[in-house]
């Protein structure tokens, strides 16, 4: 199986993040953790795709103006 450049370093964050993580870490925690990273990452590709909007847009949308 073929590793990609992308993967390698999932692959050597998820190993850091568990790492770090206290001995008595639970699989929640672990989980947490992954889900925190994957959300950043997904945030920050948005930003360099151009996907994002303005904060008083948003208002304006829910009508919180």
């Amino acid at each position: 199986m073929a590793s990609t450049a992308k993967n390698l370093s999932v692959k050597k964050a998820a190993a850091r993040l568990v790492r770090e993580l206290p001995e008595s870490a639970s699989w929640d925690d672990l989980m947490y953790q992954i889900l925190v990273r994957q959300k950043i990452e997904a945030g920050l590709e948005d930003l360099r795709q151009g996907r994002c909007h303005d904060h008083q847009d948003i208002r304006r949308e829910f009508g919180l103006s």
